[in-house]
Parts: structure tokens; C-alpha cells; sequence
């Protein structure tokens, strides 16, 4: 399509100016051209939406749902749709971005926008259908998996989960990994495992050159502050 446009915007070119009769549209274009404003930035070309997010954190587009932030529940955003791709827009800032669905009564779930659900509804990582299907990892499947069958399996997952959203996916895959590793599997190790990769890099130990040794180490004498005292306060 832009290859035909471009061909037939200079076929147009060598017509006739409509009002400038005895010149074409190509020179009057090329008297014009110096005088546009230039192009600073990249054109955004999008249909915008202000809709509201319903309780179940979804938005309504184009007879598809795609979920927002838990956060916006109850909220007007500013829903952006270009050709391929869906943003979420609130407060100047995106919160939540999706691949466009071009199917009818589709549901596209991002499974961390319901963390602060999970945290009052435990159940929903079960039964909730933003979890049902969710692509994760396989080590991080295999520790979920073992979490589940113990205990208040559900709110250790949980906890991981919620580590686990500010340091990243990648981190909390590498964090699993080394939890199977040990062959010890619980929320507390993935969590810590996960805290020593956030801690920032320690110093590397320095080794000074032997030009900067003392040639004549000092000797501790606290008798020296004495001096400083000037004898009145000397018992």
C-alpha cells in the first residue's frame, strides 16, 4: 500500500496547479517545502477511549476485555488503540499495555495486575481465570506446584508473587532455579534467594601498592591526649 501511494502521489505531482495554471503541483511543492515546519517528533497515531475500569479490573475494547491495574478499579483511563497494540493510560503515565485481540468476547489477562486481589482472595490463584492459563517459567511452575501442596501453600506463592513484582521475572525464574537446586522448597528460601540477587554489588577488596605502606607504622600511646589536655585537668 505505501509503495502504490508513494507512485501515485507522483503521478499527481506532474498535474496541473489548480490555481497557479501555468506550473505543477511538483513546483509549486518545491517553492512550499522550505517553508513547513519540520518533523520533530515521531507521529502517535491512535483511536483513544475514556472508559472506566470495572470491578473485575477489565476494560471494554471493541467487543474484546483487557485487563488494568487493580489499583484503577472504579477509575476513568484513557484507553489507546493503534494498529497491533492497546495502552493503558492514567495519570500521564502507562500503566498497562496489551497485544490487540481482533476476535469478538475475548478476555486478555495480565495476571499481575490481580496481585492485590490475590491478596485478600487466596482462592482466586486456583480457580481465578487470570491464573488458569498463565505462561510462566518451569522452574517457577515446579515451586509453585510444590507450594501448593503444603500448608498455606497459597499465601506463600502469594508472598513470592508479590517479592517477586519489583524485582522482575527473570529474577524470580533465576530465584526458583536455585530454590530446586537446593532441593529444599519454601517460600522463605525464594524470597531470600531473591533478596541476594537485589543487593546491590559489595566493593571489591583493594590492595594497596607497596609505595603506599609506612615505612614507620605508629605506635598506639594514649598517653599522647594528655598533652592536649595542657596538664589542668591531670589528677
Amino acid at each position: 500500500m505505501n509503495i502504490w501511494l508513494e507512485r501515485r502521489c507522483d503521478e499527481l505531482t506532474g498535474r496541473q496547479h489548480p490555481s497557479e495554471t501555468t506550473r505543477t503541483i511538483a513546483e509549486c511543492f518545491s517553492d512550499e517545502q522550505p517553508l513547513l515546519r519540520p518533523i520533530t517528533a515521531q507521529f502517535d497515531g491512535y483511536v483513544e477511549h475514556l472508559l472506566r475500569v470495572s470491578s473485575t479490573c477489565l476494560l471494554r475494547v471493541n467487543r474484546n476485555h483487557y485487563s488494568a491495574p487493580a489499583v484503577w478499579v472504579g477509575k476513568i483511563v484513557s484507553v489507546r488503540v493503534t494498529a497491533d497494540r492497546l495502552r493503558v493510560v492514567a495519570d500521564g503515565n502507562i500503566v498497562a499495555e496489551h497485544g490487540r485481540s481482533f476476535g469478538r468476547d475475548k478476555f486478555i489477562f495480565n495476571p499481575w495486575h490481580y496481585l492485590p486481589v490475590l491478596e485478600r482472595k487466596l482462592g482466586a490463584l486456583r480457580h481465578g481465570a487470570p491464573f488458569l492459563n498463565w505462561d510462566l517459567p518451569v522452574s517457577i511452575q515446579v515451586v509453585r506446584d510444590q507450594l501448593l501442596k503444603q500448608p498455606q501453600g497459597d499465601k506463600a506463592f502469594v508472598d513470592v508473587l508479590l517479592m517477586a513484582k519489583e524485582a522482575g521475572l527473570e529474577a524470580m525464574e533465576t530465584a526458583c532455579e536455585l530454590t530446586l537446586e537446593m532441593g529444599i522448597i519454601s517460600a522463605s528460601i525464594v524470597i531470600n534467594e531473591l533478596r541476594r540477587l537485589l543487593e546491590p554489588p559489595r566493593a571489591k577488596a583493594l590492595t594497596a601498592s607497596e609505595s603506599l605502606l609506612l615505612q614507620e607504622e605508629p605506635i598506639a600511646d594514649c598517653r599522647r591526649y594528655d598533652s592536649l589536655l595542657g596538664g589542668r585537668y591531670v589528677h
